[in-house]
């Protein structure tokens, strides 16, 4: 993309009238029939992937409807089930050949993914492939064929009506993409885009495109003002405006969507609404990177919200939902490449925002504030011995009232280790007023934004209540004790927990604003 501050881009006189006309039939062509949802991309490179159960209970609790899997991971798939959440799941670019060359492959692959799930799984749509064309073009030439088998298994199994097939591409694959109306597809991948974006119109489906500001405005050398990418109200004399239809951009974003509205209209595909499959602004980067911050990640998600779930459409078509996925859920701390690269997420892997989003007035989805809703909970899998140990000690030296998990009491049941240690460590935590090192207890216990709480079990610290921090001598180094250490306080040595500090380096992984 290319922009100078308050300047109309000019073209040739004699194509004026050729393309206000052009643009005048295809205005309206796309048609507005719902509202525009936000949902979220799962990445899975985590050190500490939550499990499939902790996922679904941030989803719910930040209200979050949709969400798209880079695979069809079995265990988070039944862990969605029978909660509505609209699933997008995806054929990843490795499956993409064996797919894409055998019908038998692809009806496989749908029996496996999609009807051992549905209906408890609301799966909604399927994307072939990721960025296709840019990543991996040696797949091209499968690629269409790779759809309309996906397609031709879910027609066989009567699903083809309630979930879509698409594939997301980069938009990179649009050139000049400024002024939009003059913006193309890359033409050596016309024998691909065209018999595709045949496919989805004939499917009733939709155009999926990675929408990334943060890049653009990284690539266009201080032309793209920053506020033009991130949504910041710019002077009338700042916005850029497309010569051939006298259409104002006010943002980064808009203006790639109808790039690629016309692209695909220059090939007399009019009618092919667009749903962006990514979407986001890092809040972390390194010294090449000064523009990867928790403000602006929090300023371009924040207005990115709003503005897609206020249906302001885009200039092309205004009015028109534009459903957006915001790349991501969680920080991935083990993706390769730069800082950035492992710093797109709105939460990291315990479930705390990184940020909190500015969004009073754009409805409820990730509207939640949980960074004061935190509790400790004992860890699955965790060692059986460990857990009994810490439990001990909370109840014990802890000083812990665990009356409420004695028999015949509201928390007894489930009458396990797991279950009963994580009543403990968590009013242990509470009763520590949540200092940093106080959810530990030697690894088997971990903090999370998740309410432990189940039927008349209500734990401290949900909904506020028994979360006040008792007064009285704390058994563990005050948080204040020192500015730069990570206290890890139990250790089980000869049957019970002996307390002990370790001092480390402490790792602010949020920002809280």
């Amino acid at each position: 993309m290319v922009l100078e501050e308050g300047r109309v881009l000019a073209v040739r006189k004699e194509s004026m009238a050729a393309l206000l006309l052009f643009f005048l039939l295809a205005v309206s062509a796309v048609s507005a029939d719902e509202d525009a949802f936000i949902g979220v991309n799962l990445g899975t490179d985590l050190s500490d992937m939550p499990s499939p159960t902790q996922v679904v209970a941030l989803l719910k609790a930040q209200n979050i409807r949709h969400i798209r899997l880079y695979d069809a991971d079995r265990a988070m798939l039944l862990a969605l089930a029978n909660t509505g959440i609209q699933v997008t799941v995806s054929v990843p670019n490795d499956q993409l050949l064996g797919i894409g060359q055998s019908n038998a492959t692809a009806a496989n692959w749908i029996a496996r993914n999609v009807i051992a799930h549905v209906p408890a799984t609301n799966i909604t749509s399927i994307a072939v492939g990721s960025e296709v064309l840019s990543a991996l073009p040696n797949a091209a030439p499968v690629l269409v064929s790779a759809l309309k088998f996906i397609h031709s298994a879910l027609v066989a199994s009567n699903l083809d009506r309630q979930i879509k097939v698409s594939t997301p591409h980069s938009s990179a694959i649009i050139l000049d993409s400024f002024p939009p109306s003059q913006a193309f597809f890359n033409r050596s991948w016309d024998p691909v885009m065209v018999p595709l974006l045949k496919f989805l119109q004939s499917t009733d489906s939709y155009l999926m495109l990675n929408v990334y500001p943060y890049y653009d405005y990284m690539q266009s050398n201080g032309v793209i003002p920053l506020d033009y990418a991130l949504f910041r109200p710019l002077p009338p004399n700042k916005e850029a405006v497309d010569a051939n239809t006298l259409l104002h951009y006010t943002n980064v974003f808009d203006a790639i969507v109808d790039a690629a509205y016309f692209a695909m209209s220059y090939l007399n595909f009019t009618k092919l609404p667009i749903v962006v499959t990514e979407s986001g602004w890092p809040s972390k980067g390194d010294s090449s990177e000064p523009d990867a911050t928790l403000d602006n990640a929090n300023t371009y998600n924040s207005n990115l919200i709003r503005h897609v779930l206020n249906n302001t459409g885009t200039p092309k078509h205004p009015g028109i939902a534009v459903s957006t996925y915001i790349y991501e859920l969680y920080n991935e701390d083990l993706r390769p490449g730069s800082v950035s690269e492992k710093n797109w997420g709105l939460f990291n892997a315990n479930g705390v925002p990184i940020y909190t989003l500015h969004l009073t007035g754009a409805g409820t989805v990730l509207a939640n504030d949980t960074t004061n809703q935190t509790f400790c909970v004992a860890k699955e899998g965790a060692d059986q011995k460990m857990l009994q140990a810490a439990l001990d000690w909370a109840c014990g030296p802890g000083k812990v009232d665990c009356s409420p998990l004695l028999q015949g009491q509201p928390c007894y049941e489930p009458d396990n280790v797991l279950t009963h240690a994580t009543y403990a460590v968590n009013a242990y935590f509470q009763r520590m007023a949540k200092s940093p090192g106080t959810c530990d207890f030697k690894g088997v216990a971990t903090v999370t934004t998740t309410d432990p709480s189940h039927g008349t079990c209500i734990f401290p610290g949900s909904g506020g209540r028994n979360s006040s921090f008792i007064n009285g001598t704390s058994l563990a180094p005050s948080s204040n004790s020192t500015t730069s250490g990570c206290l890890s306080l139990f250790f089980y040595s000869g049957g019970s927990f002996t307390s002990s500090v370790i001092i480390g380096l402490l790792v602010l992984s949020a920002v809280f604003l």
